[in-house]
């Protein structure tokens, strides 16, 4: 039996959005119904899954998230569209949707969708808490700190850093010691590991 989800349902079209919340409340699920993104971000959700058709086709979906990203809503994605291609399931999978079908016309295969999300999502959240506590502790290094950081990561040593940013090896080692006492970072391969970890919130 899968667990109660808000379903925030986001269609330009009034008569799909009533459809999708009927399916929704017959398969025991709460539904909350939005003609723009607008009117989703607006209502500020800090729970469940959206179900989004992608309207304009390959972009809609794109466009939702970077506007969640940008207000720091984010939700998990599934997109939906009457008559899915392989073009635009890959680009709203790319820009982060967690999965993208056919606009559902039974329980079965939206509980499926809602299951399969539920999973995934919990594991992007736990992606994205790791990348966003990283960023904070990048965001507290001096530029000199994060230019020896970025150096290390690409494997450069000292007398290498040393060389490219025109500075002697002792200051890149006084610049190193105070950048992994910041990071709280207990050598250099986990300082590294914190500055890819922060990117990921740039690929999500």
């Amino acid at each position: 039996m899968i667990d109660r989800v808000t379903l925030h349902i986001l269609d330009g079209d009034s008569a799909r959005r009533a459809q999708l919340a009927r399916l929704a409340f017959a398969a025991g699920h709460h539904a909350e119904i939005y003609a723009t993104t607008e009117e989703l971000l607006a209502h500020s959700p800090s729970g469940g899954l959206v179900l989004a058709h992608d309207d304009p086709p390959g972009h809609a979906i794109a466009d939702l998230i970077s506007a969640m990203m940008r207000a720091g809503q984010w939700l998990p994605v599934i997109g939906l569209s009457e008559a899915p291609a392989t073009e635009c399931a890959v680009r709203a999978i790319k820009a982060g949707a967690l999965d993208y079908l056919a606009v559902p016309q039974q329980i079965a295969p939206l509980n499926t969708a809602i299951s399969n999300a539920a999973r995934e999502a919990e594991v992007y959240r736990i992606h994205r808490a790791r990348a966003a506590d990283a960023r904070q502790r990048i965001s507290r290094l001096s530029l000199r700190e994060r230019e020896v950081l970025d150096r290390l990561a690409e494997g450069c040593s000292n007398k290498a850093i040393a060389r490219d940013l025109e500075i002697s090896p002792r200051t890149v080692e006084i610049h190193r010691m105070k950048m992994m006492g910041k990071l709280g970072a207990r050598h250099a391969a986990e300082a590294v590991r914190l500055r890819l970890e922060a990117t990921g919130l740039d690929a999500a």
